[in-house]
């Protein structure tokens, strides 16, 4: 029994789908055996691979567009629906498939993963400062870290933070107020290194953190069972956390603005 005789209509398929390699061995070898005698083929062979390189090169978008989606889509159709009687009934459509969604959704998939590269490398947002300031806080008390150095002499804290911190912190010891220093540590909030000061008040702690004024002054309030009160002076930013009530709070930060230079 004689093979059926192959049509160009399937010589041209069979082309194509040659020069991207998405044949089996036999019909590989059957299209090289038919290429030794046909220049036709061999000519539109050239022409399948020119296109194929142009379409590889940076910057060339082929949207598909709806008709071109429903002819091949219809065509498609007819072919797995009527009779296998051609010489592509041994082929793989899935291959051809495959083949073409790839060309014609090429745009969309470029635009979506562009979109998923900007969100991803799109900073995302911390958590707020209130959390950062307490978990700052509550580290420091579990950590036992609360100062990097431990003195309540103001004259060796302060110069202790030069060349650790960009500006100079205020430090006083309110000791007299009630609300004795401990010493300092570096830590880090909002983005920047900050310098953070420790009191004590009636065996309570007092990190009273201070960085370059970059902020408008926030109210006072009190967040996860902590008060937070916060203020602005001589061009610094402050942030007292602690466990003391709001009142208590708020006598230190006057004490301290008091004792502070003018």
């Amino acid at each position: 029994m004689s093979m059926p005789e192959t049509s160009h209509q399937d010589w041209d398929k069979l082309l194509q789908l040659y020069a991207d390699g998405e044949l089996d061995a036999a019909n590989a070898m059957r299209v090289e055996d038919h290429l030794t005698g046909c220049p036709d083929c061999n000519a539109r062979l050239a022409e399948i691979e020119a296109i194929r390189a142009m379409i590889t090169q940076d910057g060339v978008r082929w949207p598909a567009s709806a008709t071109l989606h429903g002819r091949v889509a219809a065509a498609l159709r007819r072919e797995a629906d009527g009779p296998r009687t051609s010489a592509l009934a041994g082929l793989d459509w899935r291959l051809f498939v495959d083949r073409f969604t790839r060309w014609s959704l090429l745009p969309s998939l470029a635009v979506l993963a562009a979109c998923a590269l900007f969100v991803t490398m799109r900073p995302q947002p911390g958590p707020p400062l209130e959390d950062e300031l307490i978990s700052s806080h509550v580290h420091s008390l579990l950590a036992n870290h609360l100062t990097d150095v431990a003195t309540s002499d103001q004259h060796t804290v302060k110069p202790w933070f030069n060349g650790k911190i960009d500006f100079s912190p205020p430090v006083m010891d309110l000791k007299t107020q009630g609300f004795p220093l401990v010493g300092g540590r570096v830590d880090y909030l909002n983005g920047r290194v900050v310098a953070a000061l420790i009191y004590r008040r009636s065996g309570h702690v007092i990190n009273l953190f201070i960085w370059p004024d970059t902020d408008a002054p926030a109210p006072a309030g009190e967040r996860e069972g902590y008060t937070l009160l916060n203020w602005t002076q001589a061009g610094l930013n402050f942030w007292a956390v602690s466990d003391l009530n709001q009142a208590e709070l708020k006598q230190f930060q006057q004490d301290f603005v008091e004792a502070s230079p003018k």
